[in-house]
């Protein structure tokens, strides 16, 4: 048994909370879980520490926690940090190139292993970053099995 992330934007935790429970997109003000949210096998986790690794140079161990918002026996809803989407947002093709192969060397971690797949998903994420702030919206991810 897999478990499913979807990456998705809410206005704040509240709201976010209430996702799994409505998954419609309109009770969310035109939210990013009906439009173009991410689907992904990638742990927010592993997310986070690719962009603040590759992008913004900290250290593995130094990657933050994630804010649990809400944990149900079914499904559980988690906060990223605005450090992990806004460095997505301001930077250049040479900087996602130059993440990419940073994470790609990162021993002792998940996700994509080569530095092309790692460059397709950073992308990926900075167009979902873009999204999420001109809707004004913070980054979180619902994980179910």
């Amino acid at each position: 048994m897999g478990v499913t992330y979807k990456y998705f934007g809410a206005p704040n935790g509240a709201t976010a909370a209430r996702v799994p429970i409505s998954m419609r997109p309109e009770e969310l003000g035109g939210d990013e879980l009906g439009m173009g949210g991410m689907f992904t096998k990638i742990k927010p986790e592993t997310m986070a520490a690719m962009v603040l690794t590759g992008i913004e140079g900290i250290p593995l161990h130094k990657v933050p926690p994630l804010e649990l918002v809400v944990l149900h026996p079914d499904y559980a809803v988690v906060k990223l940090p605005m450090t992990v989407t806004d460095p997505l947002r301001g930077v250049g093709e040479e900087s996602v190139g130059a993440a990419a192969f940073i994470w790609s060397t990162v021993p002792d971690r998940g996700g994509p292993r080569d530095a092309f797949s790692v460059y397709q998903l950073l992308h990926e994420w900075q167009d979902f970053s873009h999204r999420l702030h001109e809707a004004g919206h913070q980054a979180y991810c619902l994980v179910w099995p």
